[in-house]
């Protein structure tokens, strides 16, 4: 059997080792430390603010809690599981360095509360630093970009070889996933940035607390309005692994796309050295290995949104110790979204595409067909029509072996008497690309305009 806790008054025995095992999170939450300190520190300059402790007693408090995290800091800081969670290890060392008077720091305040404003803090912080990577990536893209404008390869559908093309074009569609990615996260923090500080356990309290002023000190834009509601939600837990969910489901994406560009059989791209790994057996092989973790912790990921959305499904108001059980998927999908982006970061930088390959694949599977379909369409020809007579241009091109552009103005015309001499310089992949001068368009005047907007967007140079 353990030592009497801190809230042990209630009990005549000790708890059972294995269910201090069993109900322990400090063994995690204790990367909360520096956060759980910060709201210490504001709470116990409330309580002085609003006459609830002494000058003195709030002065040695706080001076305490700094020299705690000076020990936290430099890893000397005793973490001991008997204490269950990191807000009772930092109290219990608290109440060694300066006495009982440790203990006041608790009034008017519950673990409730206290963890509620703890993971909103860390929250904040990890999302400052996920919209930072992500703007990295979204760099990078652009870089990719500009680098290789001109770069033509084929486009899909299904899989299928559909329309040409820009290889810029392509990349600046990865810039505008991840630019929503960021919209999510941003627009997350106002949620994320209110102060539930001052909820106590579930219905306030009846200290004359100051809540608006320890959520300025904390940098929250705002409280909770409903103490029972601030101290069980945790929909902003659930957001923001949402949130990561979605970068994943990007990166992978990207993933395939790079992991199938890399084979003999598409071969477009070299991915570089630094950012693959080879074969124990073949020496020849080189591995797409980011990509393909990066691929398979996306399951991960949602594996931690499954998790916290079954966690709270079924928990009535207020707080219930399952909540606990937050923040290892939290903690895991913010670590490995953030490891994934750094990354792949890399990766984007540093990979080359292969221009000729691109090009040369850009002008098969009858990739003009549209450009001819919209050729007669101009011509008064109803689209539908239009499609037809191609459709069967194409036909007479497999049995005969050749491609659209291989055909004479004779055979063009053996399907329609609108077809004139101007129908052979629709035959390349420049001129369809850069027919499609619409916004949005992969035409070159349009990547480049979209190039321009976004750099001053972005602020990049």
């Amino acid at each position: 059997m353990s030592e009497k806790k801190l809230w042990g008054g209630r009990f005549k025995e000790s708890t059972d080792k294995l269910v201090e095992q069993f109900t322990e999170s400090v063994s995690y939450d204790k990367r909360l430390a520096l956060v759980d300190i910060a709201g210490s520190i504001a709470h116990a300059e409330m309580l002085r603010k609003q006459g609830i402790l002494t000058e003195e007693e709030a002065e040695k408090i706080i001076n305490g809690l700094k020299e705690i995290q000076k020990e936290i800091e430099e890893g000397k800081f005793d973490w001991k599981v008997e204490y269950e969670d990191v807000h009772m290890n930092i109290e219990k060392r608290l109440t060694e360095k300066i006495g009982p008077v440790g203990g006041k720091l608790h009034t008017a305040r519950s673990r409730n509360d206290q963890v509620a404003t703890d993971v909103r803090l860390y929250v904040r912080n990890e999302v400052k630093e996920i919209l930072n990577l992500l703007k990295e990536l979204r760099k990078a893209f652009v870089e990719q970009a500009e680098k290789h404008l001109d770069v033509v390869m084929p486009g899909y559908t299904h899989l299928q070889i559909a329309q040409p093309v820009l290889y810029s074009h392509h990349m600046l569609a990865y810039y505008q996933m991840f630019k929503r990615d960021a919209e999510r996260f941003e627009d997350s923090l106002k949620r994320i940035n209110v102060s539930p500080l001052g909820s106590a356990a579930l219905a306030g309290t009846s200290f004359p607390l100051d809540r608006e002023y320890t959520a300025r000190l904390l940098g929250f834009e705002d409280v909770t309005k409903n103490s029972l509601d601030a101290v069980s939600d945790r929909d902003f837990v659930a957001e923001t692994i949402f949130n990561c969910a979605m970068v994943m489901m990007h990166l992978s994406r990207l993933s395939e796309e790079l992991i199938l560009w890399s084979t003999d059989e598409f071969n477009f791209i070299e991915l570089p050295d630094a950012y693959c790994t080879g074969s124990s057996i073949m020496p020849q092989k080189k591995n797409p290995d980011v990509s393909e973790l990066t691929r398979g912790k996306t399951g991960r990921v949602y594996g931690d949104l499954i998790a916290i959305l079954t966690i709270l499904k079924g928990l009535p108001l207020a707080y219930n110790r399952d909540m606990q059980e937050d923040k290892e998927p939290l903690f895991d999908a913010i670590d490995t979204v953030k490891l994934a982006l750094k990354v792949n970061i890399g990766v984007v930088r540093n990979m080359k595409p292969k221009a000729e390959r691109m090009r040369e694949q850009a002008r098969r599977g009858f990739s003009l067909a549209t450009d001819v379909a919209d050729y007669l369409a101009k011509k008064g020809i109803p689209f539908r029509e239009a499609h037809r007579i191609v459709g069967e241009l194409v036909a007479y091109c497999l049995e005969n072996k050749k491609g659209l552009e291989d055909l004479s103005l004779d055979e063009f015309k053996k399907f329609s008497d609108a077809f004139e001499e101007d129908v052979l310089s629709l035959m390349s992949v420049e001129g369809s690309i850069n027919s499609r001068n619409v916004t949005g368009g992969t035409a070159k005047q349009q990547v480049e305009k979209e190039l321009q907007q976004i750099k001053e967007e972005e602020g990049f140079e």
